[in-house]
């Protein structure tokens, strides 16, 4: 009887850790799927590890994920398709009655994009900006919000409370227990602090400090996205790295040598 009784113990647990990893590769494949699409460019994967930083913030594909401010859409390339069979994807984008043209032709481009392609056929659209729009999601309600490369737009604002009001906004989003993932242009603690007011660049500090004012509570920090090349001292600020290459042709083989920007990567939590 003890026999027979540990057999089917040893069974159970066999069993349980296939359906565990089989559950696991099921995830996996949906995010390494959605990044090797043909129809998406890897081209900048290796400065953005895209499947090493969504693991990092423990992305799955059952979540109900927000982005924030998805621009021309290079991460939703990756995000939509990864969540439309079993998540939920909110793209917070800009206004639609904003009066910034810049605002406007880049909300057209994505809006045209994910109304073309199969992939974005599942995409809630929803707005966001910091002064005005900050319902990026129902309250509560998300399991993940994601920035990439934002924070120091905010920052530069001529809103003060910019960064403040948009770290307040992800907050109420999430539900308790939810992820906040932010990757950031990084700039030496040593430097001056007005540099993050025009480089591009944001100190590490800055950053927690801002996320932990809104209530998160930091839980890991990562150098996946780190690139010890970047000095972070640039004519141009980070615009004159790849891929803006502001300075045109002039030392474009220099900059192009070292790559995109050195980048924080940071994962905070909603407490309970």
């Amino acid at each position: 009887m003890k026999f027979a009784l540990k057999s089917l113990l040893v069974a159970t647990l066999s069993l349980s850790s296939t359906m565990a990893l089989a559950h696991n590769h099921g995830h996996d494949s949906a995010l390494t799927n959605a990044v090797k699409a043909s129809e998406r460019s890897s081209e900048r994967d290796q400065y953005r590890n895209p499947v090493e930083t969504l693991e990092f913030f423990g992305f799955k594909p059952t979540m109900t994920v927000v982005e924030i401010a998805p621009g021309g859409g290079w991460y939703s390339e990756i995000l939509a398709p990864a969540l439309k069979e079993q998540g939920t994807y909110y793209a917070a984008h800009f206004p639609a009655d904003s009066s910034v043209g810049y605002y406007q032709r880049s909300l057209a481009g994505f809006k045209a994009k994910i109304a073309e392609d199969a992939r974005f056929s599942h995409v809630k659209l929803t707005e966001f900006a910091p002064s005005t729009h900050l319902d990026i999601a129902p309250a509560s309600s998300a399991d993940m919000v994601l920035t990439f490369r934002n924070v120091h737009n905010w920052y530069m604002s001529k809103d003060k409370e910019a960064a403040s009001n948009a770290f307040k906004s992800f907050y109420k989003a999430l539900k308790p227990g939810g992820t906040l993932g932010v990757v950031e242009h990084r700039l030496p603690e040593e430097q001056d602090d007005e540099m993050q007011k025009s480089s591009g660049y944001m100190k590490q500090s800055v950053v927690i400090a801002l996320a932990e004012q809104a209530g998160f509570e930091l839980e890991a920090k990562s150098d996946i996205n780190a690139n010890p090349l970047d000095t972070a001292d640039h004519p141009k600020g980070v615009w004159t790295l790849p891929p803006s290459l502001r300075l045109g042709e002039q030392d474009a083989a220099k900059y192009k040598a070292i790559g995109e920007s050195d980048r924080m990567t940071l994962k905070f939590k909603k407490p309970l």
